[in-house]
C-alpha cells in the first residue's frame, strides 16, 4: 500500500503554503509629527465603555466590541470558549444565519464574531444597520443542537489534525510547561476535553462571560459621536450585566537554573527549539521602549543577530526569531525560536544562548540601534494612517492605563533609547540562566547531542505530562533482517500464495476536508500500472496515473509529466504490494525499532521512505517518507489501521495522513481482480 505516498504527494501539493518573502528595511527619514485622533467616550448604566474617534476622510465605519473577561481555565472542558466563539451570530431571534449573511453581503460589509467580542464595517451611510447587525448577533444568538453538534465536531477534527504536527505539539507542550496546564495561559483543547463540552456548557459560558460590564465599543469613521451615543444606548442599553468573581491562579516561576525540556517526536526531520522565560514587562514602564529595541535587535526579523547567525551565517535553519511580549492579566513571555535541522539541534541551542549573552553582556553597535528604530518608527508611521490602528491604540490605552500623550510620544521614546538602556533591557528580560529550552523533536536523532549540553534534561509526552525518558536505541532482536520482516508482514495479511494471488485492485476511499467531503479511486495491477482519482462535488480535483511507460499528473484540467526524479520513486509503488518486489531488494534496511503510536515497530529504510512493521503482529502501521518542498526538507506521515479481511488479504480501511491538514481515508468499498480494465491506464 505504499501507494499511498502517491496520493499524499499530490494532496501536499495541493495544500502547499505560501513562503514568506524577506526584504530589507529602509533608511529612516527625519522623524514625523504624529497627531493621534483622540477618542470622545461615554459609558451606559451596565458598563459598556463606548469610545468613538471621528474620522470623516473617507465614508467608511468600524466597530470593535472588546470583552475583557476576567480569566478563567476552562480545565476538563477546554474548548468551551472556541466552541462558543464558532457559535456566536449563527442565528438570533430575529433570522437565520443565511438571511443575516444576505443583509450583510447586501451592504457590502464584514461581521465577525469570537468568544470574546466582534467587529464590523463598511460604508458609513450603512451606520446604524451595520451595528445593528452586529448587535444582533452579538447578543441574540440563538444556541441550538443542530449547531452545536456541527461546531464541536469541527474542533475535534481541527485537533486531530495537530496530534502529529510536530509545530502545534511544540507550541502547546510550550506554554504548559512555562505557564502550567491549570493556568489559563497553559491549558489547551485535546480530543477529549471537546468531547466533554455540552451544550449548556456553551450556554453557561456564553452566559456568564460575553457580559457588558467589563467591555469597550470602539467606533472609529465617518459618524458623528451623538448619533453613537443614541445608537448604542438603543442597541445595548438592555445587555444585562453580570458579577463575576475574579479568579486567582498562580503562574509557574521561572527556572533557577537553565534546563532542557524535551518532547519526543519521532516523526519530525527537523527540532523546534524554543527558549522561554516568563517577564513582568508593562507598557507603562520605563524600560519598554528599550525591550522593544532590544528585542528588535537580537531576533526582531531578518536583520536580527538570531537570523543573521542560524540562517545567514550557518544555514541551519530559515529563519530564527525572539519575541517579548507585554504582561497584564498574567506574566509576558520571551521567546527565541527556530526550526532547525535535526543534526544541528544542539548547536542551534548552543548558538541561541551566545547571542543571548552577548547582547547582555556588550553594548550594541550604535548602527544596529538606528537599523532597530527606523524600522519601528517606519512601522508605526504607517500603521497610523488605519483605522484599525487608531481603534486598537484607543483600546490598549483603557486595557493598559496609558497616558493620553503615550502614542504622540511613541517615536520620541523611541528614538531615546541608548545602547545602554538596551543592555539593561537585555540583562533584566532575558534571562540566560532562567531559561527552560523547549526542544520538540526525534529523540532518536537529537538527544545525545543535547544531553552533550550538560544541562538537566526533563522529558515530557505530547500533552505536557512529565514522563521518564524514552527508551532509545532498542536492539533489533537476534536474526531479525528485512527478509524477515517482509515475510512476516506478507503472512500477516494472507500468506505469500494469497498475496501473488492478487493481480488488480480497486479501492473507493472518502475523507473530509475543511468541512467538504473528497472522494478518492485507487485502481492498480501487478503490471505496474495505477491510476488514482481524487474528486470533489463531482468535480475531479486530480489524477495520477502511472505506467511503464509514463507518469503524468492532472490538476484542475493541466496535465503535465512527472519530473524525472520522481518517476522512479512512484513506479516502485505502482504494485498491490510492493514488500513482493523488495524482498530480494539488498539496498534495503533496518533503521531500528521505535514506537510507533505506543507500540514497538520495526523500521525499514527503501529509499527516502521508512516503513514500520508491528513488531509483534507483523502489520505495516506507518510510512515516514522524507519529501522537499517549497524549498524545505518535511516528513510526510501516513498511518494504517482498522486492517479487514478482503478475499483472504487483509487490508487497511483507514488511513491517516497529514498534508498540513490531517486527512483521515475510508475505504468503503475494495475490488480484488476485478474492477479494473486496460482501458483505466490509457
Amino acid at each position: 500500500m505504499k501507494r499511498v505516498y502517491i496520493i499524499a504527494a499530490s494532496l501536499l501539493f495541493t495544500f502547499t503554503a505560501m513562503q514568506a518573502q524577506e526584504r530589507k528595511q529602509p533608511v529612516a527619514g527625519p522623524a514625523p509629527i504624529v497627531n493621534v485622533e483622540k477618542p470622545h467616550s461615554f459609558v451606559l448604566k451596565n458598563g459598556l465603555k463606548v469610545l468613538v474617534v471621528e474620522n470623516h476622510k473617507l465614508p467608511r465605519v468600524s466597530y470593535t466590541l472588546t470583552i475583557d473577561a476576567p480569566l478563567y481555565a476552562e480545565g476538563s472542558k477546554a474548548g468551551v470558549s472556541s466552541i462558543t466563539a464558532g457559535m456566536i451570530g449563527s442565528g438570533t431571534k430575529k433570522m437565520s444565519k443565511e438571511k443575516f449573511d444576505d443583509e450583510v453581503d447586501f451592504l457590502g460589509a464584514n461581521v465577525r464574531f469570537w468568544s470574546s467580542g466582534a467587529s464590523a464595517s463598511g460604508l458609513s451611510k450603512y451606520s446604524e444597520t451595520i451595528l445593528g447587525l452586529m448587535s444582533d448577533g452579538a447578543l441574540n444568538t440563538i444556541f441550538t443542537q443542530e449547531e452545536f453538534d456541527k461546531v464541536k465536531a469541527q474542533a475535534i477534527e481541527g485537533v486531530k489534525s495537530s496530534d502529529k504536527n510536530v509545530s502545534a505539539i511544540a507550541r502547546r507542550v510550550e506554554g504548559a510547561i512555562l505557564f502550567g496546564k491549570d493556568h489559563p495561559a497553559g491549558e489547551f483543547e485535546t480530543e477529549e476535553t471537546l468531547q466533554n463540552v455540552t451544550l449548556q456548557d456553551v450556554k453557561d459560558y456564553y452566559a456568564k462571560f460575553f457580559t457588558p460590564e467589563n467591555a469597550y465599543l470602539v467606533v472609529v469613521g465617518d459618524v458623528k459621536t451623538k448619533d453613537v451615543e443614541k445608537l448604542a444606548t438603543k442597541l445595548f442599553g438592555d445587555w444585562k450585566k453580570v458579577t463575576n468573581k475574579v479568579a486567582s491562579y498562580t503562574v509557574k516561576p521561572n527556572v533557577a537554573k537553565s534546563e532542557i525540556d524535551f518532547i519526543d517526536m519521532p516523526n519530525a526531520v527537523q527540532s523546534e527549539v524554543a527558549l522561554v522565560n516568563t517577564v513582568e514587562l508593562k507598557m507603562t514602564d520605563k524600560d519598554y521602549f528599550a525591550a522593544l529595541m532590544a528585542n528588535q535587535i537580537l531576533g526582531g526579523g531578518g536583520e536580527g543577530r538570531l537570523f543573521l547567525n542560524l540562517r545567514e551565517a550557518h544555514g541551519w535553519t530559515y529563519g530564527a526569531y525572539s519575541s517579548t511580549s507585554t504582561a497584564r492579566k498574567y506574566p509576558g513571555k520571551f521567546k527565541a525560536s527556530a526550526s532547525v535541522r535535526n543534526v544541528v539541534t544542539d548547536s542551534a541551542v548552543v548558538e541561541f544562548f551566545n547571542e543571548i549573552d552577548k547582547i547582555r553582556k556588550e553594548l550594541v553597535s550604535a548602527e544596529e540601534l538606528k537599523i532597530a528604530k527606523a524600522k519601528f518608527v517606519g512601522n508605526f508611521v504607517m500603521e497610523i494612517q488605519k483605522p484599525e490602528t487608531i481603534a486598537r491604540f484607543s483600546l490598549n490605552k483603557e486595557l493598559h492605563g496609558l497616558s493620553n500623550d503615550f502614542y504622540e510620544n511613541y517615536i520620541k521614546n523611541i528614538n531615546a533609547v541608548t545602547v545602554q538602556d538596551v543592555q539593561k533591557a537585555a540583562q533584566k528580560y532575558f534571562l540566560k540562566d532562567n531559561m527552560r529550552v523547549v526542544v520538540t523533536g526525534k529523540g532518536t536523532d537529537v538527544l545525545k547531542g543535547l544531553e552533550g549540553l550538560n544541562m538537566p534534561i526533563n522529558y515530557f509526552d505530547k500533552l505536557g505530562n512529565p514522563v521518564a525518558k524514552p527508551e532509545y536505541n532498542k536492539e533489533v532482536a537476534a536474526g531479525v533482517t528485512v527478509q524477515t520482516v517482509l515475510n512476516k508482514y506478507i503472512n500477516a495479511i494472507g500468506g505469500e500464495a494469497a498475496v501473488k494471488g492478487v493481480h488488480s485492485m480497486f479501492i473507493k476511499s472518502s475523507a473530509t476536508i475543511q468541512g467538504m467531503q473528497m472522494d478518492m479511486t485507487s485502481k492498480v495491477t501487478d503490471k505496474g500500472e495505477m491510476v488514482i482519482e481524487q474528486s470533489m462535488m463531482g468535480a475531479v480535483m486530480s489524477k495520477q496515473l502511472i505506467t511503464p511507460t509514463k507518469a503524468v499528473v492532472t490538476m484542475q484540467g493541466q496535465t503535465q509529466e512527472v519530473p524525472a526524479e520522481e518517476v522512479e520513486e512512484m513506479r516502485k509503488v505502482a504494485v498491490p504490494f510492493a514488500e513482493l518486489k523488495q524482498l530480494g531488494d539488498s539496498s534495503l534496511s533496518i533503521t531500528g525499532v521505535e514506537s510507533i503510536d505506543g507500540k514497538d515497530a520495526y523500521g525499514v529504510k527503501a529509499g527516502k521512505t521508512v516503513s514500520y512493521y508491528d513488531v509483534e503482529t507483523g502489520l505495516k502501521t506507518a510510512t515516514f517518507t522524507t519529501m522537499e518542498q517549497g524549498g524545505q526538507t518535511m516528513v510526510q506521515e501516513v498511518y494504517y489501521r482498522d486492517y479487514k479481511d478482503v478475499k483472504g488479504v487483509k487490508l487497511p480501511f483507514t488511513t491517516l495522513m497529514n498534508v498540513g491538514i490531517e486527512i483521515e481515508l475510508k475505504t468503503s468499498e475494495v475490488k480484488i481482480n476485478e474492477g479494473v480494465s486496460a482501458a483505466d491506464f490509457k
